[in-house]
């Protein structure tokens, strides 16, 4: 998910490293609550977690997710606008959607 060193993992995730190398070994199953503790240091929701290891892997959406979640109402908004503005210069439908959001001051 992330290219973490396993310190600096353990020290995001108030665990001791030792600790992140066993179960990265695979040496011992861990808690829910240490899974938890994990899920924040990688900053990923336990729900994206499990679903990544459904499907084998991550997806892109599910990070993005987990990241806009953890934001304010008006960082929302402004991604919101950025993400508008990206994707209105190659794509006509979002084009059109932008310029009617930005008539609108953003909104």
């Amino acid at each position: 998910m992330r290219a973490l060193t396993q310190e600096v993992l353990a020290e995001r995730s108030d665990l001791s490293v030792d600790s992140v190398r066993r179960i990265e070994r695979g040496a011992f199953s861990p808690s829910l609550d240490t899974v938890d503790k994990l899920c924040r240091g990688l900053e990923v929701s336990l729900g994206t977690l499990f679903a990544a290891f459904e499907r084998k892997r991550s997806t892109e959406l599910d990070e993005l997710c987990d990241l806009l979640a953890a934001r304010s109402p008006r960082e929302l908004r402004k991604a919101g606008r950025i993400l508008r503005a990206l994707f209105a210069e190659n794509d006509p439908v979002h084009r059109s959607s932008a310029r009617n959001s930005a008539n609108r001051g953003g909104r």
